[in-house]
Formats: C-alpha cells, structure tokens, sequence
C-alpha cells in the first residue's frame, strides 16, 4: 500500500488513507471511518464509468444484492454512496493477498491446499447461488486469503453490471475474465450457478500446475477454446497431482453443465471428502475423462449448446441436415426379423440358465459376526456364493475394526446363487472429529501449546512458497490443514515458519513512538541502532517515528540493526505574500500553504491609504521560509480615511481617547482540517 496524498473525505465519513490496487473499473483504497472509527476498503468508480446512468443504476442495485450475502467466506459490503459524482462502495478491510498475487509467476499449491481453499470458496458460491446471486466473475483476483488462511470472495455481482458487449476490450474487465468463462457465459447464455462450478474447475486447475487450461492472445481465442476446446489433464501437467482431486477438477470443467457438480454445495463436499481421506463421488462420475478419454467430454456437449457458446460461430446448416435422410434400402427389414430372433433366442436361453442356476442349492448362511472382513468373504464364496453378489456397509461400532457386526441375511437362512449378501462392517468406536485451530501469525510456542489443547500434533516445517501471513521469524506464516477443518484426533498439523536466515520486510512503524517502534522492530527480531535520524515532516508530529533505514517493506534477516528517523516537525514552507489582499483572501492563501492564520484589525495610521479589509501588514515577510504548520499574523483595515485626536485612532466614527487605539478585532483562521484550540476549526476544504 502507498499512502495518499490528497486525503479526501468521502461523503463527510470515509477518508481514504492509502492505495491498495489500480483495477479495471476502479481503485481501491485504504479508508477510515469516521463515524465508528474502523479501517475499511473504499472501491472507487472511475469517472468514465460513473458518467454512465445505466451503468451506475445498475452497480447501485448489485451493490445493494451484495450487501445482502453474511457469510464468513464473503466480504461484507458496509455501504455505498455518491460524493460529487463519483460513486463509492464500501467493504470490510482484509488484511491478507489475492490467491492471484499467491499464483504469480506460475506458482503451484499442494493438493491438499488446494482442496482446502477451494472448498472454501464453494461454500461461499453454494450460499450465493440460495440467495440468487451468481458471480459471473470468479477467478484468483476476486479470492483473498487472511492472515489465519481464511478465504474471503469479493465482488460479488459487480461483474453482472458491465456488459461484456460494451466492455470486451477493457483491460482487467473481460481479458481476466475470459480466461475463467464457463461455455455458456462466452456465448451469452442464461446462466446458473454451475457456470460459477466451472469457473471455480479453472481456479483450481491453475492452483495445481501454475495455468489455465487455456490461453490465447486475445479474449475471442480463449473463449473459443472453452465452448470446443479439450481439456489437458492436470496429472500430465503435474504428475503429483492426486487422481481423486483430478477427477474432482475435471467433473467441475465438463462443457455440459449437467455433467458439472448440481450445486456447489456437492462440490464443496466432494473436496472436503479428498482432504478427509475418503473416496470422492466425482472418482466414477460421467464427465471425469482422463488420458485418451479426454476427447471423450467434448463429445458429450450437444453440438446446438456448443453453437450457442460462440454466436460467431456458424451451426450445421438446414440443407445439410436433409441430405442425411435416406430411404431404407430393400432387405433391411428381412435383417431386422432375423436379428429379432436371434436375441429372442439368446434370452429364451438365459432364462433357463437363471432359473436352473436359482435352484440349486447351497449351504445355509454361516455365522460371520466377529470375524474380518476378508475371512467372512471368503467363507460365503467358498460355499458357492459369487463375489459379485457380497456387499460391504461400514458402521462405527464397538466391534473390532474391521470386523463383522452383522449380516443380511442373518445366518441360517437358506441361501441360493443368486442371494445379495451384505457384510455390515466396524469402522471402529466413533470419535468426534477436531476443528483445526487457526494458528497462523502465533508464535511457535503458542502454536503448538493452541493444537496441544485440542489433541493435536504439530510438525514444523520451514516456508516454501508464499504464505498470506507477512513473514518475520519465529511466527507461523500458514498452516495445513487451514482453521477450521474437522480432523481425527491425534492428527498432525503441518505449521510453516520462515526458515533459518531467512528475509522478511521491515513492518511500518511511521506514526509510533520511538518506544513503541522499538518494541515492534524487537518481537521481530529486529534491533533498534541508538543512531537517531531526522526528517522533516508535514504529515508526522514532531517527536514521533517519521520512517526507518532500511525503509519499510527492505528484506532484511534476524538481528539486523535498523535505524529511527525521526520527525523534527513540518518542513521549511515559502510564505506567499497577502500585503494589499482582502482578508479573506489572505486566509485562504495562508491556510492553503499550510500556515496557521492569526487576524487582528491594523491600526488606522496604517490604513490611510488603504481599501477597507485590506491586508497591510504580515508578521512573516513574503518569501522567506516557516515551518510548515506554524502561525503566521496579518493585520487588516476595519476602517480608512478617519483619524480621532493626536496620538488616536478612530475605529467605524469612533474616536478614542489621547493615546490610546480604538478597539480592534482578533481572528484566528487554521489549515483545512487542522482543529484550533477552544474547539475552533479551520474551513472545509
């Protein structure tokens, strides 16, 4: 984040303090409320799009849609507004980075981080998608993750407002969007939310071998691919990548959408089943295609649906559907007889095989309970039932695991060739899963004490990749698996730290005490030189922390020695010259330059020549230099022309006595924003 230099209050209430990100249709900013005094996010319009009535109507009725969605994985919209035409939304501050800036370069997650945070981000769709909200634009961008590795989505529905007809060759707009299309949306079809299921199948794709699984050159290009274009699967991108959550993956990408997950809720199941260890649903489902089947789910998308994925694109004409009708050719019904015979006769004979096979005789069902899995079923085939026919359920019991709690049919009924046997299985004494504790930005020793509490192990693993959580050492930087997931107890918790000698960036301490810097710069491990510096500053007061050398943000490593530069107050400021200016005037250039202004009527000896309120004399002569922020005295002309007695002045007719000046009037006027004493106030700027 860079700091403001113009710190404009928007609608008397949010003042933006710093930049957080340029956009395609906005800048977003660091704000303070100042009615609750909080820090929020301020997405500002810009001015091009905010001259557009259509457009701001429909950002005013999405803005309000989103501030609809509570949920814990969605960023709260707090409010929205106009101030002098241009249009605002306010939205909770994140602490953390975009899944984006975590991907730069082509950088790849674990399978199990990707799992993670995708499941996240499903839960957060599936609540969307119940309130009739679909984001239409879900990609690494709009994902930002928390110090404590929670996923929070943002800009939701504001995507629905911009035509991609009027828009497409904006950059940032339809160029990042295009690249996580759905088929159905390139071709400007009605959408639901599996079109955000397969967006999300992007994401995750990108997630596991550091790309999308398309590109091109210009929107057009990459969109065309995603209505006819196949899939490379992950694994022959990245070998490591487990076949479960390819399958999940691949099942999200089908062209069709009813191949897709049915709601993002069943996906988001499906992912938290992969982290948990258990087959996954997507594992045998239509539209997972792998190796040479991944032509396979090309073909499964209607040629009509594919037509209108890309209007530009021309259908089968008319003409070229009439000439494949042709007459039956003489004979095909004579085969047809034949060929009905045929199978007649082939089930006649199946039939008399199953009613024979029905008959026959076996031994009575055994007695299983209490013994393993593998012995009950090889007792059953032994007496003649087929393997085919043997079904397992598992159940939590007191039984041993894996072993035998009860059968269907019970043991000594009869049993024949084609009897169903189901084996109902211990999968051991049920024990309530764990939560995972959030433990990133805690110390080691608080970690680990956290995950003990609650029946954990931890092991610690030094940092790989990037983690959301700044690093600096001897502080968790991210974990695995992330806050929240329900775990068996007794599991181990793998927490990242900076390894040894390691860099991480000097933290901001502008606007500390000297003091309270160096207690900040020390539980980072970092040391505070007695070298004091100094700088001038218009924005920092004298005496407090103005910057550091190295500067913040400089990589640096355990027990390095920074250095405070301090602020010795406002710098030196040219005054500007107000002689012979109205008074009001004066005050407006003095306050703008940065002065405090301090009025007092002139004596009338020095207004003889002079027009009534004009400024005739300044305590700081026009061109030299005070500190920026320091009190400059003007005396101005509250009557001309008339003097009293010897030796007094006379003031509106007045005339005082021998010696003596006729009243006069004092006004102090502050900088825009600058609060006086006694409660005074400078001007609003």
């Amino acid at each position: 984040m860079e700091p403001v230099s113009d710190a404009r209050v928007y609608s008397h209430r949010y003042q933006v303090t710093h930049l957080i990100a340029r956009g395609g249709m906005a800048m977003v900013y660091r704000a303070q409320d100042l009615l609750l005094n909080r820090a929020v996010a301020l997405k500002i319009l810009y001015p091009e799009l905010s001259a557009d009535p259509l457009f701001v109507e429909r950002f005013r009725r999405e803005a309000q849609a989103a501030a609809k969605l509570s949920h814990p994985n969605i960023v709260p919209v707090f409010d929205w507004g106009e101030d002098e035409g241009t249009y605002f939304i306010v939205m909770e501050l994140i602490e953390g980075r975009s899944l984006a800036e975590v991907l730069r370069g082509g950088n790849v997650l674990t399978a199990s981080r990707t799992a993670q945070l995708a499941a996240q981000v499903a839960a957060a769709l599936n609540y969307a998608h119940r309130n009739g909200v679909v984001h239409r634009d879900v990609k690494p961008g709009n994902f930002l993750i928390t110090s404590d590795a929670q996923v929070k989505v943002t800009d939701f529905g504001i995507a629905q407002a911009m035509s991609s007809e009027d828009h497409l060759a904006e950059e940032g707009s339809v160029m990042g969007t295009a690249t996580y299309f759905s088929p159905e949306q390139a071709g400007g079809a009605a959408l639901d939310g599996r079109s955000d299921i397969y967006s999300l199948g992007i994401v995750m794709y990108e997630m596991l071998v550091g790309r999308p699984p398309f590109l091109g050159d210009t929107p057009l290009e990459v969109s065309t691919q995603h209505v006819h274009g196949t899939v490379t699967t992950p694994t022959e991108l990245n070998p490591s990548v487990p076949r479960d959550l390819e399958a999940i993956v691949m099942k999200s990408l089908s062209k069709s959408p009813e191949l897709r997950y049915a709601t993002a809720d069943e996906l988001r199941a499906d992912l938290l089943r992969f982290v948990d260890g258990q087959p996954v649903h997507a594992a045998g489902a239509v539209g997972a295609f792998f190796g040479s089947d991944a032509t396979q789910m090309v073909q499964a998308v209607p040629t009509g649906e594919r037509t209108q994925a890309v209007p530009i694109l021309k259908g089968p004409s008319t003409k070229a559907k009439k000439t494949k009708v042709k007459r039956p050719r003489r004979g095909v019904g004579a085969g047809l007889v034949w060929t009905l015979v045929v199978i007649l006769i082939a089930a006649a004979a199946l039939a008399g095989y199953l009613a024979i096979s029905t008959k026959k005789s076996l031994p009575n069902m055994p007695p299983l309970v209490g013994q393993s899995t593998a012995a009950a079923t090889s007792a059953l085939t032994h007496d003649g039932v087929k393997a085919s026919n043997i079904a397992t359920v598992k159940v939590f019991s007191k039984v041993g695991l894996n072993n035998v709690v009860k059968t269907s049919p019970v043991a000594g009924t009869k049993l024949t060739a084609t009897t169903k046997v189901t084996l109902t299985v211990s999968k051991g004494v049920y024990v309530p899963p764990v939560d995972v504790p959030g433990v990133t930005a805690l110390s080691l020793g608080a970690a680990e004490s956290a995950l003990t509490a609650r029946g954990l192990t931890s092991l610690v693993l030094p940092v790989t990749s990037s983690c959301p959580t700044p690093a600096a050492p001897n502080i968790v930087l991210c974990q695995s698996p992330v806050a929240g997931t329900p775990v068996k107890p007794q599991s181990q918790v793998i927490i990242y730290d900076l390894p040894p000698n390691g860099s991480f960036s000097v933290p901001a301490v502008s606007g500390d005490t000297p003091v309270a810097a160096g207690s900040l710069l020390g539980r980072e491990s970092i040391n505070v030189n007695s070298v004091q510096l100094y700088h001038c500053s218009n924005t920092i007061a004298k005496g407090l922390v103005y910057d550091t050398n190295p500067g913040v943000g400089s990589k640096v490593v355990a027990n390095t020695s920074v250095k405070l530069i301090l602020s010795n107050g406002g710098c030196p400021t040219i005054v500007p010259r107000v002689i012979n200016r109205l008074s009001t005037t004066a005050q407006t250039i003095l306050k703008n330059a940065g002065f405090f202004v301090v009025e007092n009527a002139a004596p009338a000896a020095m207004c003889a020549n002079a027009k009534l309120s004009a400024v005739v004399f300044q305590s700081v002569g026009p061109g030299l230099s005070a500190p920026y922020g320091s009190t400059i005295t003007v005396e101005y002309c509250q009557s001309v022309g008339a003097t009293g007695p010897t030796g007094a002045t006379g003031v509106t007719g007045v005339t005082g006595p021998t010696g003596v000046i006729g009243s006069t009037t004092t006004t102090t006027t502050f900088p825009t924003g600058v609060t006086g004493p006694s409660g005074s106030s400078g001007q609003p700027g």
